[in-house]
């Protein structure tokens, strides 16, 4: 019988990890990132803390480099000047976006609570700006079944052209600058900015998840299948090179205009069939076209708060006057189990449009918007200087004819307040209510009474996410049994947790005599029962 190795990094050796997932199952996860202000002032939290211990006050399970295993499941780790907080991976199925998601705000309320107790023992103030989000969904199709139209970097571009819209109308806000998709071996990492109201992140998660894993199933991931499917795109937006790794970004210079400050209902925007339509209309159509995928992996609450937005029958934070607040202070501002304040009073909201508001950031929304416009200008030179040659070629999706616009004859109005215009920001008001419950079997009808206005029935978004009922993953289970100080039997053997490699392998070192084994996060799943 061969000697079982003393240390876990003789046992992989210099063995890269292959490129396809070492799991059973396709997964997903999530990642945060967050600026850290300290007494009112921007700090670099590796300069500052050197590693995420230095402000935790219990012991943790390492990972890699200075990441730390979080008793909640995920990690924490230093990333180029910001903090960032990842899920574990958690299986495909029905709930797992809303899992995801949930997981994510359990590692933030955990960091978030450990810099409270560091505040109080040292007396300094700490906050958490957001950054932004990554969504990572696994790709799984081995190199053998890929071919030149069939392959990551291909589907990243693809998604590229098709994800920005409704993901800006879901999850991002008036300050927002793009989305972005990234080719990273065994998953395909859609950035966007970090959504701060928790029901909102869910939708938006579920949004993306049921999209790239509908395209991933797709026989090519040639451009040409755009020009043939009935799913709208801006006709002559160009997605850029990603500024940081391969990939690519679309801002929001690379339109006619900020699609994140405008009017989000006016129709426009030229699709690539040659017709305009609003924003909120095309997002719809596309959400609309992988409602099947999306309600796989969705739950019924996140799925009628998506369509519901998309519908304009729930706000967008498009919609808002500016920026939510609580994006500025998150962990204090918002929370799992919460609804943002501008989201909560969206009546109130839409009473203060005013140039400029009283917030953390002091440049008004107006400010903001002359300063993209400024980045315009250098356009020509990022796109220049970023990129990989390897990468497949954007190109301009545009109508093959453009016909010229029938002028239909508009319809009298029925009101003779012709002078009015209805405030753009607002959601279309629902259908008065229709009173049902006359009839005509009794002899002589009764008076009807129609409720007041504020009385009739609304269909209520503005909840925290139901959760009462939702479950945790297989893997999610597995996470939480490694960080639970527990340990583990292996025939007559008893092992404990030491560290982790990666996110598919644990390293345990055992009780009798010191040596270290490398268990995959499958072969801990057929373990459940056997911890100790």
């Amino acid at each position: 019988m061969p000697e079982m190795p003393t240390n876990w990094k003789d046992e992989i050796g210099n063995e890269r990890i292959p490129q396809r997932t070492w799991l059973s199952m396709p997964v997903i996860g999530m990642e945060s990132e967050f600026n850290v202000w300290l007494d009112e002032v921007e700090i670099d939290p590796k300069k500052y803390w050197k590693q995420p211990g230095a402000f935790i006050d219990r012991e943790l399970l390492p990972r890699e480099k200075s990441s730390l295993q979080l008793p909640t499941g995920g990690a924490v780790y230093f990333d180029r000047g910001v903090i960032e907080v990842v899920t574990p991976v958690i299986e495909l199925g029905p709930h797992s976006t809303a899992r995801m998601v949930r997981n994510l705000w359990e590692q933030i309320g955990y960091v978030r609570d450990q810099l409270t107790k560091w505040e109080k023992r040292t007396g300094h103030t700490v906050r958490l700006k957001a950054y932004s989000a990554h969504y990572n969904i696994s790709f799984e199709i081995p190199k053998s079944a890929q071919s030149p139209n069939r392959n990551i970097r291909k589907l990243a571009l693809l998604l590229a052209y098709l994800l920005p819209v409704p993901v800006m109308i879901v999850g991002t806000n008036r300050r927002s600058t793009g989305v972005g998709v990234r080719p990273r071996g065994n998953r395909i990492e859609i950035t966007a900015d970090f959504t701060p109201d928790p029901g909102l992140m869910v939708a938006t998660a579920t949004l993306i998840v049921g999209i790239v894993r509908e395209v991933i199933s797709w026989p090519t991931y040639d451009l040409s299948i755009l020009q043939k499917l009935p799913i709208p795109v801006i006709a002559g937006v160009v997605p850029g090179k990603h500024t940081t790794r391969k990939g690519w970004l679309t801002k929001d210079f690379h339109y006619p205009q900020s699609p994140y400050t405008s009017d989000i209902n006016a129709p426009i925007w030229m699709t690539q069939y040659g017709k305009k339509v609003s924003l909120r209309r095309m997002a719809k159509q596309v959400a609309w076209y992988f409602r099947r995928s999306i309600r796989k992996f969705s739950d019924p609450f996140s799925f009628r708060l998506l369509f519901a937005i998309l519908d304009g029958r729930a706000p967008s934070m498009l919609e808002l006057i500016d920026r939510p607040t609580a994006y500025d202070d998150v962990g204090h501002l918002c929370r799992w189990g919460m609804v943002i304040h501008e989201l909560k009073n969206y009546d109130a909201e839409m009473n203060l449009l005013r140039p400029k508001r009283n917030a953390w950031d002091a440049e008004s929304i107006d400010e903001y918007v002359l300063e993209r416009v400024r980045a315009r200008a250098f356009l020509a030179k990022e796109l220049e200087a970023v990129g990989s040659k390897q990468d497949p070629k954007a190109v301009s999706l545009m109508p093959r004819t453009l016909r010229r616009p029938v002028k239909r004859r508009r319809r009298a109005s029925m009101t003779r307040r012709r002078n009015d215009t209805p405030g753009r920001m607002m959601p279309p008001r629902a259908n008065d209510y229709l009173d049902r419950r006359g009839t005509s079997l009794l002899a002589t009808p009764l008076t009807k009474e129609r409720r007041r206005r504020g009385e009739r029935r609304k269909n209520h978004y503005a909840t925290p996410y139901p959760d009462r009922r939702l479950t945790r993953s297989a893997y999610e289970q597995v996470f939480l049994k490694l960080v639970s100080g527990g340990r583990l039997r292996v025939g007559n053997d008893i092992y404990r947790p030491v560290g982790m490699k990666g996110w598919y392998h644990a390293i345990f070192r055992r009780d009798s005599d010191g040596q270290e084994r490398l268990l995959s996060i499958d072969q801990l799943l057929q373990k459940m029962n056997d911890w100790i």
